[in-house]
C-alpha cells in the first residue's frame, strides 16, 4: 500500500478513535438504573429496556472500538489493507468504508453468506 495511503487511513482511524472514546464516555452517564421501583409498572419496565438498549450500545461501541486497535495494528505491523482469508488487497472502496475491515468484501460476503 502507498505509504501516503496509509498515513491517510491511520489518521481516519485515529478520528475514528477518538470520537468513539468520547461517544462511550458520554453514554456511560446516560445509562439509566434498571430493576428501580420508582414510578409504575409501565416506567419501571421502559427504564429497564432504556438500560438494556444502552448496553447492547456500549457492546457494539467496544467490539468497534477493539477493531479500530487491531487495524491500528495491522499498520504497525505492516500488514493492514491485506484480507486476512485470501491475503488479497482490501480494495481502497472498502477501506474508505470500513477503515478498520479485515476481509475484502468477496471474503466478507461469503462469510455472511454462510451464517
Amino acid at each position: 500500500m502507498d505509504p501516503a495511503d496509509l498515513r491517510r487511513y491511520h489518521r481516519l482511524l485515529l478520528k475514528k478513535q477518538r470520537e468513539l472514546s468520547s461517544a462511550l464516555g458520554a453514554a456511560q452517564s446516560r445509562v439509566p438504573a434498571a430493576g428501580g421501583w420508582e414510578g409504575d409498572v409501565i416506567d419501571q419496565a421502559n427504564a429497564d429496556e432504556e438500560a438494556e438498549l444502552q448496553i447492547q450500545l456500549h457492546r457494539t461501541d467496544g467490539r468497534l472500538a477493539r477493531a479500530i486497535e487491531e487495524a491500528l495494528a495491522r499498520i504497525r505491523q505492516g500488514t493492514y489493507g491485506v484480507c486476512e482469508v485470501c491475503n488479497r488487497p482490501i480494495s481502497k472502496a472498502r477501506l474508505e468504508a470500513v477503515p478498520w475491515a479485515r476481509h475484502c468484501r468477496e471474503c466478507k460476503e461469503r462469510e455472511h453468506s454462510a451464517a
